[in-house]
């Protein structure tokens, strides 16, 4: 089968509101993630990995510091024409709005698709955590003779009702959509499942021109919402099954077609929580398909004493006579004595002085944590920096919204 050429346009604009308040002043797709990550490297890493080379990340919210990274970061060839990772803001070619919605951040850089001239677009989300051979889904979507393929996730029909359910035929074709239905329409060889869509979307190039030029003129922005139920019936729209994807290197004890989206508090700490363990359900660590890590010249992490279990400590950080449990430590962190930090995500150059108690909380960058405080479960009152989320996670936020 012949390789097509594919130009990828990656949505990373979004506000992240539910993140708060870790998207105070990034947004969501620049939050790190895990211990030397950012959201956004599972996207362009399973991109990359996937032999596609052709990248826009179109921004829009709170977008310098993504935009410094992906700089720092995520440089391709420069020898190579098609060989890019570019950061594209609102052009703002047709008047001074920014992005209005997914299909219209795409429908703004009309000019960039035509200029690369690609077979298929692939337009895919910055926001979730999760490896994927993109390769596999253009060769079922080739094989299909599809217009449009749509990337898709089984659900427990029982937990249907949350999501936007794709309907299918027994070969994939999409017949509809419903939107978090009450009974959900099973996968038709599965009666247990039913198909999710996962906001990932691959196009031949010129249906996905005349489609958002269509939108544009009804005035409608978003993929989801509009285009993609516009087409059914009138292209050929198929379900590709994500649990069919087969990467490399995955273990036995890996939760098969791991994917999650990180967009609440409660979730973005289950994820972290998913990669502890002597049996993750999902490995960071697999060399035939990495996730590709921020850039970083500090040295090893320094353990003078303590007690350290089931936790990840990353580079730069030293720990004097602490105990750490079921926690991820990122770089740079100096944790002092008689520390105590249970279920909590600690980020980048944090300082956290003596005699803290850190119980499901998650500090973010470059914060002080002041002697003898009692942070999260368990605490008698509240600490004066902290954000209390619904969840019962306490998140203290960065010191610079701290002052405000």
């Amino acid at each position: 089968m012949a390789r097509q050429k594919i130009l990828a346009m990656i949505l990373a604009g979004g506000r992240g509101n539910r993140l708060f308040p870790l998207t105070f002043e990034r947004s969501k797709p620049a939050v790190p993630f895990g211990g030397r990550y950012r959201i956004i490297d599972f996207v362009l890493s399973n991109l990359i990995n996937s032999k596609i080379f052709s990248i826009y990340l179109l921004v829009q919210y709170k977008s310098q510091s993504l935009i410094e990274y992906v700089r720092e970061n995520w440089v391709l060839s420069s020898i190579i024409q098609d060989h890019f990772v570019t950061v594209v803001p609102p052009q703002m070619r047709l008047g001074p709005e920014w992005f209005q919605g997914t299909a219209d951040a795409v429908f703004q850089n009309l000019n960039l698709i035509r200029q690369h001239k690609p077979d298929l677009v692939a337009v895919f989300g910055a926001d979730h955590i999760y490896r994927m051979d993109m390769r596999q889904m253009a060769d079922v979507h080739v094989r299909n003779n599809a217009d449009v393929t749509v990337a898709a996730r089984p659900v427990p029909i029982n937990e249907g009702s949350s999501f936007g359910i794709i309907v299918a035929d027994a070969d994939g074709r999409i017949k509809g959509f419903e939107e978090k239905p009450a009974n959900p329409t099973p996968i038709p060889h599965d009666p247990e499942h039913a198909y999710c869509s996962m906001g990932n979307y691959l196009f031949n190039t010129e249906v996905l021109i005349d489609a958002l030029v269509g939108a544009q003129k009804n005035k409608q922005h978003d993929f989801g919402a509009y285009v993609i139920p516009s087409l059914v019936g009138k292209k050929q729209l198929f379900a590709y099954d994500f649990s069919t994807n087969i990467i490399p290197g995955i273990k036995p004890y890996e939760e098969k077609g791991y994917w999650r989206d990180v967009g609440t508090i409660k979730a973005y700490w289950e994820a972290h929580q998913d990669m502890l363990g002597e049996k993750p359900l999902f490995e960071i660590d697999n060399e035939l398909w990495p996730i590709r890590p921020s850039y970083s010249t500090m040295p090893s992490a320094k353990i003078i004493s303590g007690e350290i279990i089931n936790s990840l400590i990353s580079a730069g950080t030293v720990i004097n006579n602490a105990t750490i449990v079921n926690s991820i430590i990122r770089r740079g962190v100096t944790i002092e004595e008689g520390v105590e930090v249970r279920d909590s995500i600690i980020m980048d150059r944090v300082a956290i002085k003596k005699g803290c108690r850190l119980n499901k909380v998650i500090v973010d960058c470059r914060n002080v944590i002041e002697e003898g405080v009692h942070v999260g479960t368990g605490s008698e009152k509240p600490y004066w920096r902290a954000h209390l989320d619904p969840s019962g996670i306490t998140v203290i936020a960065s010191e610079m919204q701290s002052a405000r």
